[in-house]
């Protein structure tokens, strides 16, 4: 396999990797968030249920521990929900501060929901009324209204609009909203809504003097109460016809106020009682007067305390799960940065592996390339040194030896003449022959390499030329690579051979130096010079591939009838 799609297949295997790990978080964390969502509805429902059984302090707990996961997992409805119900089971206790606090809490989760908008301006009006605040309650109530065209849903926030303005004293303006509402021919199919809308105009009329129509629709509502299945409503007609009488007479008074007293503690409606304990209180006899004024301070203290238990309980829980949460986060966080440090040490491991495998690719692919160019090189050399033997032996050992075999066919080699001529040009060609043989045979690189080059150098002397050997700083040899010792002495030969073939030199000068890391080696001689086209097509562009093949530089200097002069530096 070529070692570039090796190196394709690794990237691509690294990318998958990542790819797969991303994929396996992104399971994880839908399954993570499918069952927080799972045991956040079970903490609702176990709250419902609580709040179903009266049982508050529990199902304020189930609903807050719902609520810190929906909030988590951005599930806003749900978590609107919740906090509406803990908002709710507040006002019960009576904390309606803290209720408009989780109210103020739950807004940002119910900007686009109308019924959750409803319920919670609902809860914000009855706070406000309850602490006195009654232009902040009117302005609740009266957003509701705004908010729907639905004339079923616009009864509830028109009859607390007027209930407020019962409280503060302005009959006519609640009259004025309550008794279109009362001629609502829909109100029938409505008991319950009827009941309470034609009891509270009745009231109004009373205190705004109209006391007999207002005593005609106050037990008429009274007696639409009574058939209903659910009697806690009647409580508060029974309380508006306890105050209609109290001025009035005494027993009816003290009669209604003691129904309302009864239903009150049925279920448990401690305002309800306190109102029935404070009409009875005030309009009793003495001894009476006195019981019931015991009773209303015994309540009055026990609802105070229980309120202050229920808004410390309620403060104890959110206090505990935010401290959980918190806990929670700073746990998650030392993990988040355990899980971070760990994914960073695998990225640098996967980077050094990658890095690595590149660097042993490209390592890989450099040694292969210059090996390539190596053996380029060799058989170029290989075949240029094949050729100039060939050419050799044709141009001149063949010659020669032809001339030989046609001199003794034609010749009398019994003349003694003739015969020392034949013998004369028969010992030229094996001198050519033991030439070409040295030129060509293997170099010896090991402790003799000194001695046969400067050897090899020397043979190419003559009558006509002498060669001079010069010596500088001497050379460590068994420090220089074999290959460096071939290159050299194949180059010096070749010099050597174009010296012979071409200079016509009287003298060559071959220089050995050594210059701290580098081997220079200095040839010259006083022929009559090389042109570059001879350059080129003799053995010295080989020479200088081979120089350049060990990292060494080979330069040459000619000018015809000047000499020609070499320089060699390769590394040691």
């Amino acid at each position: 396999m070529p070692r570039y799609l090796l190196l394709i297949l690794l990237v691509l295997f690294s990318f998958i990797s990542c790819q797969k790990k991303q994929q396996s978080n992104t399971i994880n964390g839908t399954k993570n968030k499918t069952t927080n969502a799972t045991i956040a509805k079970k903490y609702a429902t176990v709250g419902d249920s609580f709040y179903t059984e009266k049982k508050f302090d529990s199902a304020y707990y189930h609903y807050n521990q719902a609520k810190e996961i929906f909030e988590n997992e951005r599930d806003t409805l749900y978590a609107a929900y919740t906090l509406i119900q803990m908002a709710r089971i507040q006002q019960i206790s009576g904390d309606y501060s803290s209720s408009e606090e989780t109210l103020t809490e739950a807004l940002p989760f119910i900007e686009n929901d109308l019924s959750y908008q409803i319920a919670s301006n609902n809860l914000f009006g009855i706070a406000a009324k309850e602490m006195k605040n009654y232009d902040d309650a009117i302005y609740y109530y009266t957003k509701i209204y705004n908010s729907t065209k639905d004339v079923v849903v616009q009864l509830t926030p028109l009859n607390n609009i007027a209930a407020v303005y019962i409280e503060q004293k302005k009959f006519k303006d609640a009259i004025a909203i309550l008794e279109p509402l009362s001629q609502k021919k829909f109100l029938d199919t409505l008991p319950q809504k009827k009941a309470v809308i034609i009891d509270n105009l009745g009231f109004a009329f009373a205190r705004n003097g109209d006391r007999k129509k207002g005593l005609q629709l106050m037990n008429e509502s009274l007696l639409i109460r009574k058939k209903l299945p659910d009697s806690y409503g009647s409580i508060e007609s029974y309380l508006h016809l306890a105050d209609f009488y109290k001025s009035i007479n005494y027993n009816k008074s003290k009669e209604y106020a003691l129904q309302a007293l009864t239903i009150a503690r049925f279920y448990k409606s401690i305002d309800e009682q306190l109102e029935a304990l404070s009409s009875l209180m005030i309009y009793s006899e003495n001894k009476e007067k006195n019981n019931y004024a015991s009773q209303f301070l015994f309540m009055n203290d026990s609802i105070k305390k229980e309120q202050n238990n229920a808004k410390n309980q309620f403060a104890k829980i959110k206090y505990d799960s935010r401290k959980i949460e918190l806990e929670n986060i700073k746990f998650k966080a030392e993990r988040a940065a355990s899980l971070l440090q760990i994914e960073r040490q695998n990225n640098q491991i996967y980077l050094f592996i990658l890095s690595s495998a590149l660097l042993v690719l490209i390592s890989l692919y450099i040694a292969n390339y210059y090996r390539r160019k190596h053996k380029k090189e060799r058989l170029e050399a290989s075949y240029a040194t094949e050729t100039r033997i060939s050419k050799a032996l044709h141009d001149e050992l063949a010659n020669d030896v032809f001339y030989a075999m046609n001199f003794a066919e034609t010749q009398d080699l019994q003349n003694a003449i003739k015969k020392e001529s034949l013998l004369s040009h028969l010992d030229k060609i094996y001198q050519r022959t033991r030439n070409f043989s040295r030129e060509n045979s293997p170099i010896e690189t090991g402790i003799h390499f000194e001695s046969e080059l400067k050897q090899m150098l020397s043979s190419y002397k003559s009558s006509s030329t002498e060669v001079i050997i010069r010596n500088g700083n001497p050379i460590d040899w068994s420090n220089v690579s074999t290959e460096k010792k071939i290159a050299l002495q194949r180059v010096l030969q070749e010099l050597m051979v174009n010296m012979k073939k071409h200079s016509q030199a009287g003298f060559v000068v071959i220089g050995f130096d050594k210059e701290q890391n580098l081997i220079k080696i200095d040839y010259s001689d006083n022929g009559i010079g090389l042109t570059e086209k001879i350059i080129l097509k003799n053995g010295l562009q080989n020479a200088e591939n081979r120089i350049r093949g060990v990292k060494g530089i080979l330069t040459f200097e000619s000018e015809t009838d000047k000499g020609f002069r070499a320089k060699i530096v390769i590394p040691k």
